[in-house]
């Protein structure tokens, strides 16, 4: 049970360090273009290892994995938080601002950040519901 969450703290660990590098890396002077570049580079190559590391168990010991269902579930929780990003952050921006003007829209301002965050709660409950059939 410990190693297997000393397994899944691996990829956390290591793209937290990759961000405070970047962003020590952009407060020393380089571009924060390259600085993103560098970050994206990290991501596609944790997501890699995270992919390669399963098929290679599976293929060493021969235990049934459905690949097909990860990607799925994977995919549904990534694309979902992704949303959910580009519809919170706006919405967050502008209930602050509704709030800061006048301290009784915060409940109404609130109502459409929290239906932003809807969508990743959305993206869990299909990838639960993809998991439960693989």
């Amino acid at each position: 049970m410990l190693f297997n969450a000393i397994l899944l703290a691996v990829p956390v660990v290591f793209l937290v360090a990759s961000v405070a590098l970047s962003v020590r890396a952009v407060n020393h002077g380089r571009k924060p273009k390259t600085a993103l570049m560098a970050q994206v580079f990290a991501c596609l190559l944790v997501a890699a290892v995270c992919i390669a590391a399963p098929m290679g168990v599976h293929a060493a010991t021969g235990a049934e994995m459905n690949t097909t269902g990860l990607i799925a579930m994977a995919l549904a929780i990534g694309i979902a938080g992704i949303g959910s990003g580009i519809a919170v952050g706006p919405s967050a921006a502008a209930a602050i601002g509704a709030t800061s003007e006048d301290p009784k829209n915060f409940g109404k301002a609130i109502i459409f950040v929290a239906l932003g965050e809807g969508i990743a709660l959305y993206g869990l409950l299909v990838a639960i519901l993809i998991f439960t059939k693989v």
